[in-house]
């Protein structure tokens, strides 16, 4: 039985242990041995048990690293973003532009909804006429506040009206901060965005986030992340990021220059392995974005 639950080393100890403890009982003294040995064998009972209890219960430090949730372990926890996605007709652009434009503003800045907006993007590179908006609400009850006011507030009913014939197709995620990567504060930069989609093969947020946070720190030398969010509720095991370039040609030397960095190609080699697919979108922010 033992043989075929124990790995091979774990054996070996195990048997060695088994032998050392039969010589004591039959002798009542322990044979002649080396002092390395000695000290050697005072440590295998105890490793024996504990590999032995590993593989029939489970290891400890997993069972404790199991007791926290992902959101726990990884998120900020500070906040709770949204992410929408609206995939517009080609003839309707222009008119849910100018839509979105005089609607969203109104929501973000009015001080009873408990929501920021981080940004409103039209994708240039990817799938065309498509538009995000990322929203930075105060936690889930500031979440659930805001909606319930939206739904009694007859002026976004109106607008719900309208936007609805504009869009083949619309999709939100609910997303929280990894805990070091913080989301950018309102800035304007004139230049480009790339928001970066991965979806990842079920169970392994928690390795992808130790091997990027590791790697971030590579890519922070030649450009600053505008933020990452891992998917709480809607398209799930989903990692998104976020960056601002001035141009195309500076993104290109930008990650050019990262891979001259001692740890980036391993970062890569151990993240890409985890990933089931992944997306990228050049995005031109919309005129009214706090991040433009």
């Amino acid at each position: 039985m033992l043989r075929r639950i124990l790995p091979v080393a774990a054996r070996h100890t195990f048997y060695r242990s088994s032998i050392s403890l039969q010589r004591f009982h039959s002798t009542g003294h322990e044979a002649p041995a080396k002092e390395e040995t000695i000290k050697e064998k005072a440590s295998i009972p105890g490793k024996a048990n504990e590999i032995l209890e590993a593989v029939l219960y489970g290891s400890k430090k997993i069972k404790e690293e199991d007791a926290q949730t992902h959101s726990k372990a990884l998120a900020r926890g500070k906040y709770v973003h949204e992410l929408q996605k609206h995939r517009v007709r080609p003839d309707k652009v222009d008119e849910y532009i100018a839509l979105v434009t005089d609607h969203f503003p109104r929501i973000a800045n009015d001080p009873l909804n408990d929501v920021h907006l981080c940004g409103s993007w039209e994708v240039e590179i990817g799938e065309l006429d498509t538009f995000f908006h990322i929203w930075e609400y105060k936690g889930y009850p500031g979440h659930q506040h805001t909606l319930a006011r939206l739904k009694e507030d007859p002026v976004h009913q109106e607008f719900m009206k309208k936007l609805r014939p504009l869009i083949v197709e619309r999709e939100n995620n609910v997303m929280l901060e990894f805990t070091f990567w913080k989301t950018s504060p309102p800035q304007v930069t004139h230049g480009i965005y790339e928001l970066r989609k991965y979806n990842l093969k079920p169970g392994h947020l928690l390795e992808w986030e130790m091997h990027w946070r590791r790697g971030l720190e590579c890519r922070r030398q030649f450009c600053e992340p505008v933020g990452a969010w891992f998917a709480q509720l809607g398209g799930l095991h989903t990692v998104h990021h976020m960056w601002t370039y001035p141009d195309l040609q500076t993104r290109k030397t930008t990650r050019e220059d990262a891979w001259r960095v001692e740890g980036w190609s391993d970062t890569v080699y151990k993240t890409v392995r985890l990933v089931d697919n992944m997306e990228s979108f050049i995005l031109r922010p919309l005129n009214y974005s706090p991040l433009r």
